[in-house]
């Protein structure tokens, strides 16, 4: 009986504790882990969304970029920071749903080891072409790759990258022969891209935007389920030919495990508040990407669904980090 007495006291004094270091949170600048290097779109979302954050909070937040591994690097610092809320990570795609299946010996479960927080946005990739390449939309793409199957050239980003996976499965779903061309990041893809070394890209719509307004890239189609909001113009993969394409990226807000639940709620809301600006919505707009804030509960299903959906399709499709 004594031993249970102490038990439940102990459990009690540790809740207590718990609840303080709620309460007095943040006490600190707060560090955002972004696993990609400076510049790039995921690296530009989350320091957008955490400029509002860290004014509603009443702390700095500090973007801490960790790239390399896919993401890996900079996943598994988070997961092993201690779990008091002055530690994040703005968590991608590649670190959540694709790099866990492709990487051997990653030291992080994307599942068990993260609580999510909150989606900040859904990204697009556009699906873009050397001006050179006799095709102006998808079907014509379809047509031309059948008729030199193995010839036009696919240039991604590296195993495991949005851009490498958008094109795996483009070529499995048109039912056509590409050549993929694995690069050390999306940067090193779109010169070749430009340079016409390869013919054909999805990139961020960042990265191609600039390129396809100069006339130096052509914009074939995007990747999602609908248009996108900063390219309203250009059709979508599935209504131009392939019927149920649809391949999306996306950053939101993961905590290391066990952070405290009043923290988690805070910052889940605090994210909501954010993403309701019309300031900070025009800003997202103009990246390429779409604020898709949710509940806490969709989002935990989001980030399983995807974990299983793209582990199914890494297997099929044999992609490898070698």
């Amino acid at each position: 009986m004594k031993t249970r007495q102490f038990a439940i006291a102990i459990a009690l004094l540790c809740a207590a504790g718990i609840a303080s270091a709620a309460d007095a949170w943040p006490n600190r600048p707060i560090r955002m882990i972004v696993p990609n290097a400076a510049g790039g779109a995921n690296d530009v979302v989350a320091r957008l969304v955490a400029q509002p954050l860290a004014a509603r909070l009443g702390q700095p937040i500090i973007i801490d970029n960790r790239g390399g591994a896919g993401g890996a690097i900079g996943a598994e610092i988070a997961a092993a920071a201690v779990p008091d809320g002055h530690t994040l990570l703005a968590a991608t795609f590649a670190t959540h749903s694709v790099i866990p299946h492709v990487q051997k010996g990653t030291r992080y479960d994307a599942v068990r080891d993260f609580t999510p927080v909150a989606l900040f946005v859904v990204q697009y990739s556009m699906l873009a072409a050397h001006p050179s390449l006799a095709a102006g939309n998808v079907r014509e793409l379809v047509a031309l790759v059948k008729a030199r199957p193995g010839k036009i050239f696919y240039a991604s980003a590296g195993p495991g990258s949005t851009s490498h996976v958008a094109g795996l499965m483009f070529s499995r779903q048109a039912g056509i022969e590409l050549t993929v061309v694995p690069y050390k990041g999306g940067s090193p893809a779109i010169a070749s891209l430009l340079a016409n070394e390869s013919q054909l890209n999805f990139g961020p719509l960042p990265a191609t935007a600039a390129h396809i307004r100069a006339g130096r890239l052509k914009g074939i189609a995007v990747s999602g389920p609908a248009r996108s909001l900063s390219a309203p113009d250009v059709p979508t993969v599935a209504e131009s030919g392939v019927p149920g394409f649809n391949q999306s990226s996306w950053v939101g807000l993961v905590a290391p495990v066990r952070t405290p639940m009043p923290i988690v709620e805070v910052l889940h809301r605090t994210v909501n508040e954010a993403l309701e600006s019309a300031e900070l919505i025009g800003q997202i707009v103009r990246t390429g990407a779409e604020p898709a804030p949710r509940s806490r509960a969709a989002f935990g299903a989001f980030l399983r669904d995807e974990y299983e959906r793209y582990g199914r399709l890494v297997r099929e499709l044999g992609i490898t980090a070698d």
